[in-house]
């Protein structure tokens, strides 16, 4: 591709649009251009990476045996029904209504599809295991659309689905798209984890999510400093500590009620009582989806996990009850919650860090109030404790007890074990070997494919522009003529071209009329990963200079060599 012939619309200042640092560089590279909020038109150079990866994803996926397929993105709403999401999903869900008045979405996930049909043409246990896989647009109405392609409201992934006889079959799907998902993140240049974590809207029994690490990364994940285990913090398990045991030798002291006028916050609370925020008890009370009302606890410098709460109570939702419920249920305002004189049928939760606290603080329920020296048997009852806070880098492994550390992340892919969820749910099943009737038992597997390309960026970048690694670039080497005026530069660059395209190397020729300085550094703002240059060094000693753009190292190689052999300039790369 000629520089002076591609649509490359590049940017000398930040866009105010753009938060974080890939989205900034997508739009200064010319990558993307957005068309309204979530929505974003691919431009030549954005639509080449996105392809790279895609052909990465498709080359594994089919190494790994699956089978691609492709899925309409507007969905009935009866299928939604049966698997009980229609309602479920949320305003995520983007529905809509066709000229005939019937109910249709945009899928934001393709399970109720692919599950319709593979109910209409699996019969028997013959017919499996079977995965499908597509690469394909879809839609989420976000309610915040924001990062450029990290959280759009339309974007481009890969959703594979396996069906199976029984769970241990499903186990071997598992494992073997756990495995594919490494290879593809590897063959993209990425440092990534795989981690534990929640099945969300999704639903199943097991998953992992494959987070590529980022300080502007949304998700928090833990990880050992010495074994293997890591999780995202939403199910990061909190090891047994030995402050989960009663101290038995401190004696308790009495019970007091202490007015703390307009003191709210757990800080400003010690702050006020002097006391360490340790000796803290939070109370925070939470509705789930069947109407309960809980009082789930943590310590002051502890944050609720809301995503273990909801596991530990065998709920499907959790969230913050509102106000006028807090009122109802402490008799005091929003601040002030404790778990000493409740109303009856609000079931109290506590996390087993402070099961052993003695003497500690609590909310009075009531206004400008706050109780000291609490003890649980003595002043609280029955309480049920529970690992429902978040990790933090204070503690330790739960499988080898080293130190860990907590760092963030992009989910960039997410493996299931649905099991039966759909299947039971739509009627997919299957004859045994038995001629018994039995439920096909189901895993899903995704990629953001275009939040791929966006992860990579956020990964590798400095402060000339983007820094892609070869596989995801959108072309593998440019070719500056530093002087097109010049006959002698510009016929060497021109043979120099022509000898790439032969060897299959996706190359850019920039024959632009411009001053050197702006031919360097667009080439490094659009990131390609190796550049040769045809100047002065080539007419005075037939040499072409040849610049890494990771390393931002540069070497010389004669005309004649790279003539001969160009494919040796990515030896350094």
């Amino acid at each position: 591709m000629r520089y002076s012939q591609l649509f490359l619309p590049t940017l000398k200042e930040d866009p105010k649009e753009a938060e974080i640092v890939s989205h900034k560089l997508m739009l200064r590279a010319g990558m993307i251009r957005r068309l309204a909020a979530g929505l974003y038109t691919y431009l030549p150079l954005g639509l080449r990476s996105l392809r790279r990866v895609e052909a990465i994803v498709r080359e594994e996926m089919v190494r790994a045996g699956a089978q691609e397929v492709l899925m309409p993105l507007v969905q009935p709403k009866e299928l939604w029904e049966e698997s009980g999401r229609w309602d479920k999903f949320g305003k995520e869900l983007l529905r809509f209504k066709d000229r005939h008045d019937r109910d249709f979405c945009l899928g934001p996930t393709h399970e109720e599809v692919i599950t319709d049909l593979v109910r209409n043409e699996v019969r028997s246990y013959r017919d499996m295991p079977l995965n499908l896989f597509q690469i394909q647009t879809k839609f989420r109405d976000e309610i915040r659309p924001r990062f450029g392609l990290m959280r759009a409201r339309e974007f481009v992934m890969k959703d594979a689905y396996s069906f199976d006889v029984d769970f241990e079959a499903l186990d071997r799907q598992y494992w073997n798209m756990y495995h594919t998902y490494t290879r593809i993140f590897e063959r993209c240049g990425l440092d990534f984890k795989a981690v534990k974590a929640d099945t969300g809207a999704i639903g199943g029994h097991e998953s992992h999510e494959f987070m590529v690490l980022a300080d502007t990364g949304e998700d928090q994940i833990a990880s050992c400093t010495v074994c293997k285990w890591a999780s995202n913090i939403e199910l990061a398990e909190v090891a047994q500590e030995n402050g989960h045991l009663v101290d038995r030798d401190t004696p308790e002291a009495d019970l007091k009620e202490v007015d703390t006028p307009g003191v709210k916050r757990a800080e400003d609370v010690c702050a006020f009582l002097n006391v360490p925020i340790d000796k803290l008890v939070k109370s925070l009370v939470v509705q789930t989806d069947k109407g309960d009302v809980v009082v789930a606890m943590v310590r002051g410098d502890h944050e609720l996990n809301e995503v273990k709460l909801r596991n530990a109570l065998g709920a499907e939702d959790v969230r913050l009850a509102d106000d006028e419920t807090v009122r109802r249920v402490t008799g005091a305002p929003v601040g002030f919650a404790g778990p000493i004189g409740l109303r009856e049928g609000v079931t109290l939760i506590a996390d087993r860090a402070i099961q052993g606290l003695k003497n500690f603080v609590v909310g009075a329920n009531k206004a400008d109030a706050h109780f000291v020296n609490v003890n649980w048997a003595r002043d609280v009852g029955d309480v049920v404790f529970k690992d429902i806070r978040n990790i933090t880098s204070e503690d330790v492994c739960p499988e080898c007890g080293a130190p860990i550390e907590i760092r963030r992340g992009i989910e960039v892919g997410h493996v299931f074990k649905l099991g039966t969820k759909y299947s039971e749910a739509m009627g997919a099943t299957f004859l045994d070997k038995d001629g018994k009737e039995r439920p096909i038992v189901m895993g899903c597997y995704g990629i953001g494919v275009s939040r791929t390309v966006q992860a990579a960026i956020e990964q590798n970048f400095d402060e000339n522009g983007i820094v892609f690694p070869k596989s995801v670039a959108p072309f593998d080497l440019i070719i500056t003529i530093v002087n097109i005026k010049n006959e002698q530069q510009r016929i060497a660059g021109e043979r120099l071209y022509e000898v790439a395209l032969k060897a299959g190397i996706e190359c850019i020729l920039d024959d632009r009329n411009e001053r050197p300085g702006v031919k360097f550094k667009d080439s490094e703002l659009i990131g390609i990963p190796v550049r040769l240059t045809v100047g002065k060094r080539f007419e005075k000693e037939g040499e072409v200079e040849v610049f890494y753009r990771e390393k931002k190292e540069t070497k010389t190689h004669s005309f004649d060599e790279l003539m001969d052999n160009i494919e040796k300039v990515f030896d350094n790369v």
